[in-house]
């Protein structure tokens, strides 16, 4: 199975949504992005490909609470779940 598409579509969402945004000072600010970045995209961001579905689904609690945002360096990455 030819991956390539797979990982050109990767790289472009972490340098639009991320890399691009951001002046790195040194290998440590760019490591700690890119680890926010992966923890994001695995467990937070929507997936078209997917049917709009999280890679790793959080446990569902009731519907009935609260919607709450939550953000990730600084704001540039940002998700919605509900309270617990």
């Amino acid at each position: 199975m030819n991956l390539n598409a797979f990982a050109e579509r990767f790289v472009r969402s972490i340098r639009s949504e991320c890399l691009n945004r951001m002046i790195f000072f040194g290998q440590a600010s760019l490591q700690r992005a890119i680890s926010h970045f992966m923890a994001h995209y695995h467990t937070e961001r929507n997936h078209q490909g997917l049917a709009n579905q999280l890679l790793r689904a959080a446990p569902i609690v009731a519907p009935f609470q609260p919607v709450r945002r939550c953000q990730r360096l600084g704001g540039m990455l940002n998700f919605y779940h509900r309270a617990a």
